[in-house]
């Protein structure tokens, strides 16, 4: 029985833990490394760490942090913030990473994805895309924590970052983005039926039906959550929260 990863994205700003609506409203959650022992005893499948504004302010993300990420988390996890050349990844890796999330600098040089992955291998590099979609003007990227618009179909740069070899697409709406109403079905629809990759699904989710919809509905092959995840009640306050194995096995059963 196919059972997706059900993955934790984690953002960072100025080494603390963050959530936002729309990529905007930024609201202090606490203390990332509590929150990975929290997903370490819940048994998370996987992690995203994601610096927010590592590249608009032309830095990698802390080594340090990604070190004791490393030496804390007993599951998978990857990180992005920054990575704009081989030695970047290198570094990221040789902390404890084993995915390097690539957002910007796959936008503004599609061919550094195609020297990634000949260099580390294709199932390290993750291309992250964010997309937003302005009423009477179409639907296109953004980069750099979604402030710069770059009139790119996010369709057709899926497609391309398949051909210089991206392992894996984070596809994420930030017109959904900690809306929690359900992520963007036909956006993760058409950027699954145009690529073989897996493509996971962000942005939006508020509930665990939200999960099993993006996998049925827009075939995504894994899906990723931060409000989720980190809020409970109407409320929203703050508590760090994970399903159990045995509740999503039964969630996804088809």
């Amino acid at each position: 029985m196919f059972r997706p990863r059900v993955i934790p994205i984690l953002l960072l700003k100025n080494k603390g833990l963050v959530k936002s609506v729309k990529f905007k409203d930024y609201r202090y959650i606490g203390d990332p490394m509590n929150a990975v022992k929290i997903f370490n005893d819940k048994r998370a499948d996987e992690l995203v760490f994601l610096d927010i504004t590592a590249s608009k302010e032309k830095r990698l993300i802390p080594l340090d942090f990604v070190e004791r990420v490393g030496d804390e988390a007993n599951m998978p996890f990857a990180v992005g913030g920054g990575i704009r050349s081989i030695e970047d990844i290198r570094q990221v890796l040789n902390a404890g990473a084993e995915k390097a999330v690539i957002n910007s600098y796959a936008l503004e040089n599609p061919k550094f994805i195609r020297k990634a992955s000949d260099t580390f291998g294709s199932s390290t590099i993750v291309v992250s895309i964010d997309v937003r979609n302005f009423f009477l003007s179409k639907e296109q990227t953004y980069i750099y924590g979604g402030q710069k618009a770059t009139g790119s179909d996010p369709v057709i740069f899926a497609t391309l970052m398949e051909e210089m070899g991206a392992g894996e697409i984070i596809v994420n709406s930030i017109d959904k983005d900690g809306t929690m109403d359900g992520y963007d079905i036909s956006l993760i629809a058409r950027i699954s039926e145009a690529v073989t990759i897996p493509v996971v699904a962000c942005g939006g989710a508020g509930t665990f039906q939200h999960l099993k919809e993006a996998v049925q509905l827009a075939h995504a092959s894994a899906v990723a959550a931060a409000s989720l995840f980190v809020y409970q009640g109407p409320l929203k306050a703050v508590l760090i929260n994970y399903p159990s194995q045995e509740y999503l096995s039964n969630l996804f059963l088809l």
